[in-house]
């Protein structure tokens, strides 16, 4: 094992949360590449020595971007997974978001969006394929259309 990349790769690990993924890509590639085994050995060391935590890793990018991006848990869900973290800690991760920010959130994003498209015929159908887009369930949108388009009517 290259001790200078484990020294590297631990100094990137210290700013900031990365998958195994990300730090397999990083080391797979630019201008002098790892082979995959030495990839593998890096990757453990940085492990063992919690310099990397997938399951740390998805539980701050879920709160991250339920909170700062406005996401659905569906889209956070999806990210995840292409990023190669396990079912279990994608369970754990957003079992750490928060509901009722999440549905504040998702208020305050369509309550935004409506006043944009006050008088679009299809205004319905375009918030609900928004919030979708965002990741938000079916019935958590529809709902709260519901209750919007009701307060706009009183």
């Amino acid at each position: 094992m290259n001790p200078r990349m484990l020294s590297r790769m631990q100094a990137l690990c210290s700013r900031r949360e990365y998958c195994s993924q990300d730090i397999r890509r990083k080391l797979t590639a630019g201008k002098t590449p790892c082979t995959p085994e030495e990839a593998d050995a890096l990757i453990r060391a940085l492990k063992k020595d919690r310099y990397l935590d997938d399951a740390r890793y998805a539980g701050a990018f879920a709160r991250d971007k339920a909170s700062l991006t406005g996401w659905g848990l569906s889209r956070i869900r999806y990210a995840l997974a292409a990023k190669g973290i396990s079912e279990e800690d994608i369970r754990q991760a957003l079992e750490t978001v928060d509901a009722g920010r999440s549905s504040d959130r998702l208020r305050r994003l369509l309550q935004t969006r409506m006043k944009a498209l006050a008088s679009d015929p299809d205004r319905r159908r375009k918030l609900l394929r928004f919030a979708l887009s965002r990741g938000y369930s079916y019935d958590e949108v529809s709902e709260i259309l519901q209750e919007l388009t009701q307060e706009n009517q009183d």
